[in-house]
């Protein structure tokens, strides 16, 4: 991870009042393959770590479809060729979730993920 997204990870964790838990870069996230298609929003929600999972998934346009095969697994090392705006928002804990648009920004924290 280089000092430049380190710095903007920790400013997203102190707008919004949280200590940072940035995952491992061979942690894997679960990500729908059409965040590469450019499509908006960009969503990600945090569930808790579990099995070498860092709890992130991210996923691009409007509801969130429940096929299994929609999230592939992949490194968080990668999602920097996949959609690097998400890259700050990583090191919200679990519980936190986004929604990224342009000229838009919306983060909340959503206790239903911790259960």
């Amino acid at each position: 991870m280089t000092d430049d997204l380190a710095a903007a990870q920790a400013r997203v964790a102190e707008r919004f009042g949280v200590v940072p838990d940035v995952p491992a870069p061979d942690a894997k996230i679960g990500i729908a393959r059409n965040v590469r298609d450019g499509l908006v929003p960009l969503n990600g929600l945090r569930h808790p770590p579990e099995g070498g999972t860092c709890g992130w998934y991210v996923w691009a346009g409007g509801k969130l479809p429940r096929r299994r095969d929609f999230f592939v697994p992949l490194h968080v090392t990668h999602l920097a060729d996949w959609c690097p705006q998400a890259l700050p928002y990583l090191g919200l804990p679990p519980g936190w979730r986004f929604l990224l648009a342009p000229d838009h920004e919306d983060v909340w924290f959503d206790e239903g993920l911790l259960s």
